[in-house]
């Protein structure tokens, strides 16, 4: 019999524990052994519910019995989480996280101490909710360097950009509904302001290119600022606008960010629509691959972390060789990033001016009036804010 301890008893961890209890035979059979859910740890009390038989409010029940070999992780946030994950390790226990914040921020270290006892430290969960993404990423993509990440990595703001999209509703309508569906939080900060979609790529990058990619060092946009006519204009293109996470090799540095951009039609990740994510990778030998599914909610992001559960139990005393190093990768400047851009100024008969600043631009349609849009050709951050320095700029948006 193998022992597993859940700490936190919210969306996640309930779920975790209800597909393991449901599933009992199924998970057992693939873990090689029986599983059984020995405690689930949680400050509140949880009155009539089955979970009462094995709840417990001390972590250190959990971390002093030896008898439990995996420790799911599913608090958020790094206080406690990181102390309580790394008390596990240190006392031997593999662990399974959906926390992207503690895989971001210490991530290396955890796993390195997980290397260190022979143990894992999964966190498969922790981008892209239940997309199989981060075992790939490490096994299967491993023969090519990777040049490009590219995804759809927050379901909130992705639902939201679709509803603006398909019903012309306004930014604070669709979020009110979104909030009221259970898509976003009461307070959507961390959705709309692009830090969820920016911890993601965070962990993307430093798996893709093996060093700590710290998140704060990210350039990082939300979606607050798109409007109608932002998306007018991109259905003239025939494209739409998507909050990206972006990490890729330029000038010899990699650059990473999030923001909004106008995506093609002809990519994939136009098509991704409503709360679903997709993250598309650029191998310099396999091209360009893409996952995609349900990027949160309870039952999506429980079995990704189950499915870790039943990893770490076939994988006792072997760790998982994943090459992301504690050593700090500096990022290249956005600035040197250089893409085409959607631009928005205020006024009409100003193409002498724009063409003097911009260069040859191709001019669009006015979705409003009082206004010129135009797209660049592909400039770099700084040459983009000199050109845009003398305009009275209405918008840009960012072309991938």
């Amino acid at each position: 019999m193998k022992n597993v301890a859940i700490m936190g008893y919210g969306t996640v961890g309930s779920g975790v524990y209800q597909i393991i209890q449901k599933n009992n035979s199924h998970v057992s059979r693939r873990a090689g052994d029986e599983v059984r859910v020995k405690y689930v740890l949680d400050l509140r009390d949880f009155p009539g519910d089955p979970v009462e038989e094995v709840l417990v409010h001390d972590v250190e029940v959990i971390l002093q019995d030896p008898e439990v070999e995996v420790v799911v992780e599913v608090m958020g946030g790094t206080k406690p989480a990181y102390d309580f994950v790394k008390r596990a390790i240190l006392a031997g226990k593999s662990v399974c996280t959906s926390n992207k914040e503690l895989v971001a921020k210490h991530g290396a270290e955890l796993l390195r101490l997980a290397k260190e006892r022979n143990i894992n430290f999964f966190f498969e969960a922790s981008v892209g909710g239940g997309i199989p993404v981060i075992r790939p990423l490490s096994s299967s993509l491993t023969p090519d360097h990777i040049e490009e990440i590219s995804g759809i990595l927050n379901g909130t703001t992705n639902y939201i950009l679709t509803k603006m999209t398909d019903e012309g509703l306004a930014f604070e309508d669709v979020l009110r509904d979104a909030q009221e569906k259970g898509y976003a939080e009461r307070n959507p900060e961390a959705d709309v302001e692009g830090y969820d979609a920016c911890r993601k790529i965070a962990i993307l990058a430093s798996l893709a290119y093996e060093k700590q990619v710290d998140y704060e060092d990210i350039y990082t946009e939300g979606i607050t600022a798109i409007t109608q006519e932002d998306l007018t204009y991109a259905k003239e293109l025939g494209g739409a606008v998507k909050l990206l996470g972006l990490a890729k090799r330029e000038n010899g540095k990699v650059v990473a960010m999030v923001a909004p951009f106008l995506v093609s039609g002809e990519s994939p990740l136009a098509s991704v629509n409503g709360v679903f994510n997709a993250i598309l990778f650029h191998g310099d030998n396999l091209g360009d691959v893409m996952f995609y599914g349900k990027g949160a909610g309870k039952e999506a992001t429980a079995s990704a972390v189950v499915a870790d559960v039943i990893e770490a139990i076939r994988k006792k005393g072997r760790t998982d060789e994943v090459f992301w190093s504690e050593e700090k990768r500096v990022l290249g400047s956005v600035d040197a990033f250089s893409t085409r851009y959607l631009v928005r100024i205020k006024g009409t008969d100003r193409k002498e001016e724009i063409e003097q600043a911009f260069g040859s631009v191709e001019y669009l349609k006015p979705a409003a009036g009082g206004e010129t849009a135009f797209l660049t050709g592909s400039l770099s951050g700084q040459a983009f804010r000199e050109a845009a320095k003398s305009m009275e700029l209405i918008s840009r948006i960012r072309v991938l």
